[in-house]
């Protein structure tokens, strides 16, 4: 990776995931979300000849990236993290010592005007992080109605305006000119949100919520916290950073569902099925670090650890 991506793509909470992850040097470790590579070049330094580092992506361009990794201990899956289970098995692996999900989107992905991620540029209105498949944002608000749209924006963007912006959106298309590029969708939201967050983008709630909708961000969290339990080993770590408040809820609840007994109500006499994961740790950047990289503000890391029971 050359000097200027680097300063484009500052990995978050670098040293923190890492040393929260790593346990042996000699297990099996999962990076679900290679991106740009930050996280999984710190993690084979730290591994011995005996490690083995698993990277999962979904975007074509950072499975390129990847190629550039030449390592023996090192693969690269073009699949999302939710697909793990699936994709370690074809690998012959069964049990992992460690996963780190990096939720989100990327710096690159959102600093190339091409890919739709972004009010600052205008482009068409893409969004999605494999652009080898599914359905754009413009041709979801294309053949979307109403209520469909304004659940997407009110639920995965908690947007209060989601009514008049679906409204807006669904009379500009009646009227012949669906939107298509990321200037007409920022346009039209501001004109739909009659107030506005200090230091924020009307549009910032909208592109959220179609992002995370067109990539099916939130099922695919619940699927890759499902799998990363399954396969940990005894003793074995999830490290999930997330950054927004619908990745980091589903990650809390799942880890403190997780760690406590459960008892089923239905069959008295049978008995509690043990906890499975115990909560170690969460971890926010530190103040030097929101200085030097903006977009590390809202990230927050937890850590759980596979119990010895397995169940």
């Amino acid at each position: 990776m050359s000097a200027a991506a680097e300063r484009q793509h500052r990995s978050v909470l670098l040293p923190e995931a890492v040393q929260a992850l790593v346990t042996r040097d000699d297990g099996i470790y999962v990076d679900g979300t290679f991106g740009r590579g930050g996280h999984a070049r710190a993690l084979l330094q730290r591994l011995g000849p005996a490690g083995r580092l698993v990277a999962f992506d979904k975007d074509p361009e950072a499975v390129a990236a990847a190629a550039q990794i030449v390592d023996a201990r090192f693969s690269i899956c073009h699949a999302s993290f939710g697909d793990m289970a699936h994709e370690l098995a074809a690998l012959g692996i069964a049990q992992v010592t460690g996963v780190l999900l990096d939720l989100g989107v990327s710096s690159p992905q959102i600093d190339n005007p091409e890919r739709g991620f972004s009010f600052r540029f205008d482009a068409p209105l893409d969004m999605r992080m494999d652009t080898t498949r599914g359905e754009t944002a413009a041709e979801f608000l294309q053949r979307a109605d109403q209520r469909q749209i304004e659940e997407v924006i009110r639920e995965h963007g908690e947007e209060r305006f989601a009514f008049q912006i679906a409204k807006a959106l669904v009379a500009r298309r009646e009227g012949g000119l669906p939107v298509r590029s990321t200037g007409e969708l920022a346009a039209l939201v501001a004109r739909a949100v009659k107030t506005r967050e200090p230091g924020q983008d009307p549009a910032t709630r909208t592109f959220q919520a179609l992002r995370i909708h067109v990539n099916a961000e939130l099922e695919a969290l619940q699927q890759g916290l499902s799998a990363a339990l399954a396969l940990l080993a005894p003793q074995g770590r999830l490290v999930v950073i997330s950054f927004h408040s619908l990745e980091d809820r589903i990650v809390k609840t799942f880890i403190a569902r997780e760690s406590r007994d459960e008892v089923d109500r239905r069959a008295k006499m049978a008995p509690p099925r043990d906890m499975r994961l115990r909560a170690i740790a969460r971890i926010k950047p530190g103040a030097e670090e929101v200085a030097a990289n903006p977009r590390a503000r809202s990230a927050v890391l937890r850590v759980a650890e596979r119990t010895a029971v397995l169940s």
